[in-house]
């Protein structure tokens, strides 16, 4: 259900209960403003391991440092495989900022957000005892929870949400007659692959019109694109180095090509799977294993592709490289 989060509550409590700290947005990212974001000099368990390599969207990363500053409730929207989660993540772990993100998908239930009876053994005997979710479990600490796929989440479920959406929303425990404020350190963040209106495109089955009375406590919503050719190439050498050479570059250049051509072919429609940027890093380290970019592409992506759409892909191979795939790889089998 969640990342770094038990249930128990037995996990290890972050050592500072509010930041101590500043950072200097351009110095850390990278992002030419004069702006200074509250920080944690110390890190716990909660806080996402930082990727040296990563590359920051300036407008995404505007707004998310938005919300750490000055407590805003941000949504992240865009197709999936853009790195929304992630983009979050490592701006968390700038800041030494804990984060739990949890993924709203169909089997979340109301019980899990919110905690239940359960039967504990006390003493030598079995006793009832109340287990705080994860909602609950965040609200009152300096934590980050990060709320995926929102747009799948059920309607009882979204119900919860909205009352933690207001800056100073209280959660009120039916079953235990308790309301918990929030710490003046919380932060709630959201992914999601439309901006509310359910599903208009097709693309996205599953997923739900969110209550416009909620979109409204969402007080910033930023859009993140995939990447340029130019910031994913960089991206992809810094992660498999072998390719950081003249020659490995104009591989990499036409991985991104092919990415890009499949997902202009997912929103176009014709192709229901798409190139992400880690599958593009997977590509290349693959490629680097097998020493065949032809082979490394097949069980990198084209396999886990609908056998209907491998030739579009193969079109598409053969376009960024000059070459065909192998017909086997291709046609559908049929015996």
């Amino acid at each position: 259900m969640s990342q770094g989060y038990e249930a128990t509550g037995a996990a290890a409590e972050h050592p500072l209960d509010a930041p101590d700290t500043t950072i200097s947005v351009r110095e850390t990212f990278g992002i030419d403003v004069d702006m200074e974001v509250p920080a944690f000099s110390q890190g716990s368990e909660h806080v996402p391991v930082a990727d040296p390599t990563y590359r920051f969207d300036r407008d995404t990363t505007l707004a998310i440092l938005a919300g750490f500053a000055h407590n805003r409730r941000v949504m992240i929207q865009g197709y999936h495989g853009t790195g929304k989660s992630t983009h979050i993540e490592q701006v968390a772990s700038r800041l030494n900022w804990p984060c739990v993100r949890v993924n709203l998908d169909s089997h979340i239930s109301r019980i899990d957000l919110i905690g239940k009876d359960a039967i504990v053994l006390r003493d030598g005997k079995q006793i009832t005892e109340f287990r705080e979710g994860i909602l609950p479990w965040a609200l009152k600490r300096p934590v980050a929870m990060v709320f995926d796929e929102y747009d799948a989440g059920r309607p009882d479920v979204m119900f919860v949400i909205q009352r933690v959406l207001e800056v100073d929303g209280k959660l009120t425990l039916l079953d235990q007659n308790k309301v918990i404020h929030p710490h003046s350190h919380f932060r709630l963040f959201a992914t999601s692959n439309t901006v509310g209106l359910g599903d208009t495109t097709g693309l996205y089955h599953g997923t739900q019109q969110i209550n416009q009375a909620q979109m409204d406590r969402w007080s910033i919503v930023a859009t993140l694109n995939y990447l340029s050719v130019a910031d994913e190439t960089n991206i992809v050498a810094a992660k498999v180095p072998a390719f950081d050479t003249a020659e490995g570059r104009q591989k990499i250049e036409a991985m991104v090509a092919l990415a890009n051509l499949t997902r202009q072919g997912f929103v176009s429609g014709d192709i229901s799977t798409v190139m992400s940027p880690r599958t593009v890093i997977t590509l290349a380290e693959n490629a680097k294993i097998f020493g065949d970019i032809s082979y490394a592409f097949r069980v990198t992506f084209l396999n886990r592709c609908d056998e209907v759409e491998r030739p579009i892909l193969a079109e598409y191979y053969q376009r960024c490289f000059g070459e065909e795939l192998p017909e086997e790889a291709i046609n559908v089998m049929v015996r």
